[in-house]
Parts: structure tokens; sequence; C-alpha cells
């Protein structure tokens, strides 16, 4: 992608493009070493934001370790993270399918996966809820309260 039409941190990219590409992991040196140190941790993260607070950045993270440790596979679990990401973002299934991305460059496609949901304004650092309480800020929403019964 050319530097020049990427949306600089908390623009919203455009539907159907990644907003880096998926060899720019140096661009965020910090989520590019977590990766390579602890890719649990940053697909913990990604998939509790791509599931939208269903399934917590620690079970998710532990259950892709447990698959890494038995089987040194767990690019099993996490492509299918990538497509459902891309189908929720519309993104382009881009260079190759996402398994096979995920199984030749793991840490390459978490990376940017972890980008992307940063360039579209999540904190990845917070959570599903958290970045939930930032954009309603920090206001919890009272229920709806629904008439009484009437005579």
């Amino acid at each position: 992608m050319n530097p020049s039409t990427q949306p600089a941190y908390g623009e919203k990219p455009m539907t159907g493009t990644w907003s880096t590409g998926l060899c720019d992991c140096f661009s965020d040196v910090s989520s590019c070493c977590l990766t390579c140190w602890c890719p649990c941790i940053t697909f913990g993260q990604i998939a509790e934001i791509v599931d939208k607070g269903t399934v917590s950045c620690g079970a998710s993270g532990a259950l892709y370790f447990l698959i890494e440790a038995l089987t040194g596979c767990g690019c099993i679990y996490s492509c299918f993270y990538r497509t459902k990401m891309r189908k929720q973002y519309m993104l382009p299934e881009s260079p190759c399918g996402d398994c096979l991305l995920h199984f030749c460059c793991e840490c390459c496609a978490l990376c940017q996966e972890h980008r992307e949901l940063k360039h579209r304004g999540y904190d990845m650092s917070i959570g599903w809820q958290g970045n939930m309480d930032n954009q309603n800020g920090g206001i919890a929403m009272a229920p709806g309260v629904q008439g009484g019964m009437t005579r």
C-alpha cells in the first residue's frame, strides 16, 4: 500500500482496504515485539474485539496457546478470526487465502490484524468493554423503562 494513502492512527480506514500492508510490522514496533514473543496475547486481543466481547482476551489467548503447545499450529485457530474480521470490515483476502497466510506467516498476519483494529480506533489494551465505555464517554446507560400495569 502506498504510504501516502495510509490513514493516520485514529482515522477510520476505508472499508474494503487494509490500512497497512502485511509486511509493515515495524510501523508498530511494540505490537510487533509482543506478537513475536507472545502471539497468544496479540491473538487474544484481536479475538476479543472481533467477537465483540463475547469471548475474553484471556480465554481466546489461552486456547490459542494450548493449540500451539499441543500441535504447533495455532494458525489453525487464528486464521478463522482473520476471515471473520475480513467479513466484518469487507477487507480483501490478500495476498493469499487466510489459512495459508497464517500458516506461512503467522506473526505478520497477526500484526496486520492488530494494526488494522488500532487504525479503526480500538485501544487494544483495554478490550471490548473498555472501548465501548470510551465510546459512551464512560457513562453507563440505564435500561429503558417499560410501562407498568394500568387499570
